[in-house]
């Protein structure tokens, strides 16, 4: 039958179901296709904590959402147009998120009553008025998957696993999208079980033809490239970009990487990451725990490498003392922290900005290091080079602040011309820096950049010694001496403080408003997405964001005084709000949450409607 094709600008898909019903896979497969397109893609995975979750139940609950568009996005959009749901747990969780009229797509041969029952369904809100509103499509999705693989030798547990690709191929059909990569995709993942290979496809393909030919679907849509910089693109996560600027910061160092870890949510793929890239010289090292690791990377730094250690808000705290040290011996460190809901352990598959007062402070001593939080996933490569560039040239430690919407986001990131990169490249101490010739003095700064040498081991000559009691100046000797513990910390201090970082630049279009956002981390997108909506309205609305938390850009204590309202969200109690309170006298507003969500741009939208109204 001959069917209708309707253009639209952007759509908002959301896949729901048990954490074994391959929610993760389908949505990053459609995403996949969907980047072949030439779309513009935000992606929002969420998925439960615990590894095997009663299976049915609210608490097991895994969901996918990709947002795409023919122009430039900034989230992962707010509400669904769609909703897959496997069962009734997945209805149930999501149905509160999607607005009047959009299209659930419900895998009916899960609503039995004993799934029902598992979330507090007294009836099946398929043969109640729950759904009175939404255009809502029955689709047998197990059986019919089951019926597509009769004549397959495989089993029926099998069988029934292949319905993600079922429902992966009736939405490809009705966004048209392109499905070879799929099917390559599936050849290599199941190349070792060819019965499941061909289970797979031929699911994908029953999916596809049921569009096809079913009456209940009338309408297919096509959502155009969007309006790009010519270029390559990838589409990425926020852990794969920080990788891979990790390896091309040690490609453009000149120095090998070296990567101590202990697996932790949501970090863990960054060490899986960079132990697939040997051959630019990286070394990974799962250690027996956050401290060892950390005293690796540490370890690694002082022979001579890029050492890095990556984990969540509850290892800082357990390497917080390596890092003073760190701090002390004055060497190049860097520190991802991957932001989760915490205190404790928290909510690790959620996300959160509650790790900044940890980051800026949470050391003892005056034990200062730069801090850096990418904006989004593509972000976070430039962000994990000027973090190298920052540990490598003012030798110390720097934290990089991520969080979990970011790291496991995804969007289109253009390659970007290896020789464009910045030169990282660094001079070691090679031979003996006094006056008389022959003695080495480790701590006699650049007057520049206050770093001290960098000295390999076993450099002849350049013995010296290292560890956490207080360093005289120069000499590098232990020293009790007052005076000199007060000009190492205040030197320490300074170094920081003056790293030149690039000036913080405000979108302010008309130059006529007078309330500033200022964000920073992950909150980029939904704030500017909603400061995009209110200049729609004629709204006048000015953003910034903070890159480089420790040190501030020099101009924001100008930028800030220029402004009637200064509105900062946050997804913590106000945790910037606060240091910009106390360092810029200036009377922030915050406006903050901790529900282990980002912010929407609709939320935003509203409450600076209401700042604007009161200015």
């Amino acid at each position: 039958m001959t069917k209708q094709i309707r253009q639209l600008d952007r759509v908002v898909i959301r896949f729901a179901g048990d954490s074994g019903d391959g929610m993760q896979l389908t949505g990053d497969r459609f995403t996949s296709e969907t980047a072949q397109l030439g779309n513009d893609i935000s992606t929002l995975p969420n998925f439960p904590a615990e590894i095997r979750a009663p299976a049915g139940t609210l608490p097991g609950v895994s969901s996918f959402q990709v947002h795409f568009a023919d122009y430039d996005i900034l989230t992962p959009g707010d509400a669904p147009n769609v909703l897959v749901a496997m069962n009734p747990a997945a209805l149930k969780a999501n149905l509160a998120d999607l607005p009047r009229g959009a299209d659930i797509i419900v895998n009916t041969d899960e609503f039995t009553k004993r799934n029902l029952a598992k979330v507090g369904y007294a009836s099946s809100p398929l043969d109640d008025d729950t759904l009175d509103g939404y255009a809502v499509h029955p689709v047998a999705l197990t059986s019919m998957t089951i019926g597509a693989l009769a004549e397959l030798d495989v089993s029926k547990k099998d069988a029934e696993r292949a319905k993600n690709m079922f429902a992966l191929g009736l939405l490809s059909w009705m966004y048209s999208r392109p499905y070879t990569s799929t099917l390559r995709f599936l050849e290599r993942k199941f190349a070792k079980r060819p019965e499941l290979v061909a289970a797979n496809v031929a699911a994908f393909k029953a999916g596809w033809n049921f569009g096809e030919t079913t009456e209940d679907f009338a309408v297919r849509y096509e959502v155009k490239p969007a309006k790009m910089p010519p270029g390559t693109y990838r589409n990425i996560t926020g852990n794969a970009a920080l990788s891979l600027g990790l390896v091309a910061s040690g490609v453009r160092s000149g120095l090998p990487v070296f990567l101590g870890a202990y697996p932790i949510t949501p970090a863990s793929d960054i060490l899986h990451e960079l132990s697939k890239h040997k051959r630019f010289g990286v070394t990974t090292m799962q250690a027996e725990d956050e401290i060892a690791a950390i005293g690796a990377a540490l370890g690694a730094s002082y022979g001579g490498a890029l050492g890095v250690t990556t984990t969540s808000g509850p290892g800082v705290a357990l390497k917080s003392e390596t890092i003073s040290l760190a701090v002390a011996l004055e060497l190049p460190l860097v520190i991802v922290d991957v932001q989760r809901a915490g205190p404790s352990t928290g909510m690790p598959t959620k996300t959160e900005q509650a790790d900044l007062n940890m980051a800026l402070f949470g050391r003892h001593g005056e034990a200062p290091v730069a801090v850096i939080a990418p904006k989004s996933p593509s972000d976070c490569f430039y962000a994990a080079l000027e973090a190298a560039r920052i540990a490598l040239t003012y030798r110390t430690p720097v934290i990089l602040l991520s969080d979990n919407y970011v790291a496991n986001g995804s969007e289109p990131w253009l390659l970007p011309d290896v020789e464009s990169l910045p030169d990282l490249r660094v001079e070691f101490a090679t031979a003996p820096n006094g006056e008389d010739g022959t003695t080495f003095l480790p701590y006699l700064r650049d007057p520049q950049t206050l770093a001290r040498p960098w000295a390999i081991p076993g450099t002849p000559g350049l013995e010296h010694r290292i560890g956490g009691l207080e360093k005289a100046d120069k000499t590098g000797d232990i020293s009790y001496d007052p005076t000199n513990h007060d000009f190492m910390v205040r030197t320490r201090a300074a170094r920081i403080e003056t790293i030149p970082v690039p000036d913080i630049e405000v979108e302010d279009p008309d130059g006529d408003a007078r309330v500033l956002v200022l964000g920073w981390g992950s909150t980029y997108g939904p704030i500017g997405a909603a400061c995009r909506a209110l200049r729609q309205r004629g709204l006048p609305v000015a953003q910034a964001h903070l890159r480089h938390l420790a040190p501030m850009p020099a101009n924001l204590g100008t930028v800030l005084a220029s402004y009637d309202r200064v509105v900062i969200p946050e997804m913590n109690l106000g945790q910037l709000a606060q240091v910009i309170r106390a360092r810029y006298l200036v009377d922030a507003i915050g406006y903050n949450q901790v529900r282990g969500l980002p912010f929407t741009a609709a939320e935003l939208e509203t409450m600076l409607e209401e700042v604007l109204k009161n200015v």
